[in-house]
């Protein structure tokens, strides 16, 4: 002690030097700190989800998440699988040591998964590797209601103009929306009616698929240039739905709507969202390991008042769920009790 204290009186120029270099440094790097309600304290992770629609817990285990547990097995730096089972829903998590790249561990994933889903069963749709998280994942929870939009009105808006704008804000890696009711034509196809006409089910699928599916045209060469032509669907409402033809019977065309009722729906629900004890829309926003919470939600909030003009009839509330508002009071009562013990 007697040295140092010695040595910082003989050098004190040098000491003065420093501690002035750090509080310059200090105060240019104040501003990139990253502040978050807790540090990363999870492993590098990398889930992949498989939704295998129809089949029961049993054959998505044996058909579907052995398959891929089994395939990445044994990739470099891996600690441990976790998977979980559901009924139409295969979910694969794997941890992998920490220190990791967490780049280069989904690239050997994606490699390995890869080789690996063209053994699944027809059924099943694409493995999909989800963005990274951090370990805390949710970063804010934005409600929408409406005393004048419905249900599907509002997941029209949440899909096709809040959920793009938000996902542009760099360190958003999703959007979840929960209580959305997609909109959709739904034929309700009658077994009797069927039955009456002599048609099967396969046939019906077919005439409905053809009507509503793009299907190229071709081209035509002039002289000068070779030009594609486009077949435009037709179907824009449940009318003309119903009016597609599904068969003949006696030299008359047999219509979709002799057949079946066709009408304007969503598909079940697996759960509503209220917002202020009212039904509505939940958007989930979900933040990368590297994202800084608190720019994050200005972003967040910037973003939703830019598409206010956008939104007349919906009520946005912001306040739901927001971690920010923790940080934001720390800080302040950090910067006041500072300036209480300066005074003193």
């Amino acid at each position: 002690m007697n040295w140092l204290i010695t040595s910082a009186l003989r050098f004190r120029t040098i000491v003065v030097a420093a501690g002035l270099a750090l509080i310059v440094v200090g105060i240019r790097t104040a501003d990139d700190i990253p502040l978050d309600v807790f540090p990363e304290f999870a492993p590098p992770k990398v889930e992949i989800q498989t939704e295998a629609p129809g089949l029961s817990t049993e054959e998505v285990e044996s058909l579907v998440t052995v398959p891929i547990e089994n395939s990445l097995n044994g990739i470099p730096f891996l600690d441990h699988i976790q998977s979980k089972s559901v009924l139409g829903l295969s979910s694969v998590k794997l941890y992998f040591e920490r220190g990791t790249d967490l780049i280069i561990a989904r690239q050997l994933v994606q490699e390995r998964l890869t080789l690996s889903a063209s053994r699944l069963p027809k059924v099943v749709n694409p493995p999909v590797i989800l963005p990274p998280l951090s370990s805390l994942s949710r970063a804010m929870k934005i409600g929408l209601s409406s005393e004048k939009l419905s249900q599907m009105d509002l997941t029209v808006l949440s899909k096709w103009t809040i959920r793009p704008r938000l996902m542009a804000i760099p360190g958003v890696a999703n959007i979840a929306i929960w209580g959305d009711y997609d909109k959709q034509f739904q034929v309700l196809v009658d077994p009797d009616r069927l039955r009456a006409h002599g048609v099967t089910l396969n046939t019906v699928m077919l005439a409905v698929g053809n009507s509503v599916e793009p299907i190229s045209g071709g081209f035509i060469d002039t002289p000068n240039q070779r030009l594609a032509i486009r077949h435009t669907t037709s179907i824009n409402d449940p009318e003309e739905l119903r009016n597609t033809v599904v068969a003949h019977r006696n030299g008359a065309p047999l219509l979709l709507g002799d057949v079946a009722d066709v009408k304007i729906g969503s598909p079940p629900p697996i759960g509503d969202a209220i917002i202020n004890d009212v039904p509505g829309i939940l958007l989930i926003v979900e933040k990368q390991p590297w994202a800084n919470t608190l720019e994050l939600t200005h972003a967040v909030e910037a973003a939703m008042e830019q598409l206010a003009p956008a939104l007349p009839d919906v009520d946005v509330d912001t306040k739901i769920f927001r971690p920010a508002t923790f940080i934001e009071r720390a800080l302040d009562n950090l910067t006041h009790s500072l300036t209480l013990a300066a005074y003193w």
